[in-house]
């Protein structure tokens, strides 16, 4: 199957009758996905701006930096765990991915990482307004965290809502450092129990289920899901555009939800200052993007009883799938208050108590 250059990068392209999905060679990221509701296209994911710059000595997860891409390990260590240097957010994202095969509404790629030795295999497949990814390791040993690494555009205002969570912390230092261009604003290391009261380093109180919002600041959240629900959902409804936006995962596989604020907080290269309205909504089994050593070691998650990495064996393959996708919304639909399984796929419930039945692909669901 051929790639084609999209924003700077060769991607395969898999679609649907209503869903168009680029993946990158480089990091296997998708993005961008086009999700047609007939009378318009929504994008919902982010781009990096830097995207059309040409060759450059970045990593490869800045060259390609956009959509979704899952993470293995999540995150990065400035020191090497256990003699492994990993790349950050691993080779997964770093690397060139291989094509495997094809098939209707589907693509499946494949990854031999060398830091940890493993393969990896990706599935990409588009349905009726939604992308399934799933990603499938075989023989790794030991310790590990990972994640997926979705970056949602805020293009308009749009509300953040999340399945039942234990709620969550702010990261534990200053997310950025002022003396290298980065600024932070949230309260390092405060307990989150409601997003629509959080405290920043101020000492007022900032509502994170709005946004954009917090301009000149990047910030880093990280949430518990309630496994007893172990259907997990993150949602974003943006009621300009007239539509919402959702993520579903297996609570049991991806416990916690990171949520990274990206507003023009880094003056640093590339960022410069224009990664803007940007909301990375990352379902993760980590702690925050602290790689290895951080989410091994004993952290604040840990001690509520959910686990930040996975003690993996070569005999049991680990499965990490999730669904993305939009709906459309009529106004007053407010925020996304739950998202239910049904005999046929699920339903959206809103705000304002309106339901919205969306029917999914047999398997098509992370549980």
């Amino acid at each position: 199957m051929q790639t084609q250059t999209v924003f700077g990068q060769p991607s395969w392209t898999v679609k649907s009758d209503n869903v168009t999905a680029h993946v990158t060679k480089l990091g296997g990221m998708m993005g961008p996905v086009a999700f047609d509701l007939e009378d318009r296209t929504v994008q919902p994911f982010s781009v990096a701006p830097w995207c059309d710059e040409g060759p450059s000595d970045r990593p490869g997860i800045l060259r390609a930096l956009r959509g979704d891409f899952f993470c293995m390990p999540f995150g990065g260590s400035a020191e090497p765990y256990l003699g492994e240097d990993h790349p950050l957010h691993g080779e997964t994202a770093n690397e060139e991915w291989a094509f495997d095969s094809t098939g209707r509404h589907r693509l499946d790629l494949v990854l031999e990482t060398r830091v940890r030795p493993s393969k990896v295999y990706k599935t990409v497949r588009c349905g009726d307004l939604a992308v399934m990814q799933k990603h499938t390791v075989l023989g790794l040993s030991g310790p590990m965290c990972f994640g997926m690494h979705a970056m949602v555009a805020f293009r308009s205002p749009g509300i953040l809502s999340f399945g039942g969570t234990h709620g969550g912390h702010v990261f534990p230092a200053p997310f950025e450092d002022p003396a290298l261009g980065g600024y932070s604003s949230l309260k390092a290391g405060a307990k989150v129990t409601d997003l629509s009261h959080v405290p920043m380093s101020d000492g007022s109180l900032t509502d994170l289920t709005r946004f954009p919002a917090r301009e000149g600041f990047d910030d880093l959240v990280q949430l518990a899901s309630d496994r007893k629900q172990r259907l997990g959902w993150s949602a974003v409804t943006f009621p300009d555009e007239g539509y919402a936006y959702y993520q579903l995962k297996d609570t049991s596989v991806l416990p916690t939800t990171v949520l990274w604020f990206s507003n023009g907080g880094r003056h640093y290269a590339p960022w410069s200052g224009r990664h803007r309205n940007v909301v990375g909504i990352e379902e993760t089994c980590s702690y925050f993007h602290l790689g290895l050593r951080g989410s091994v070691a004993p952290n604040p998650f840990q001690a509520e009883g959910i686990e930040t990495y996975r003690d993996c064996r070569p005999s049991e393959p680990l499965e990490v799938t999730t669904v993305c996708g939009v709906v459309p919304i009529g106004p007053g639909f407010g925020s996304v208050a739950a998202i239910v399984a049904t005999t046929s796929g699920i339903t959206l419930v809103g705000e304002s108590g309106a339901r919205i039945e969306r029917t999914c692909e047999p398997g098509f669901l992370p549980v």
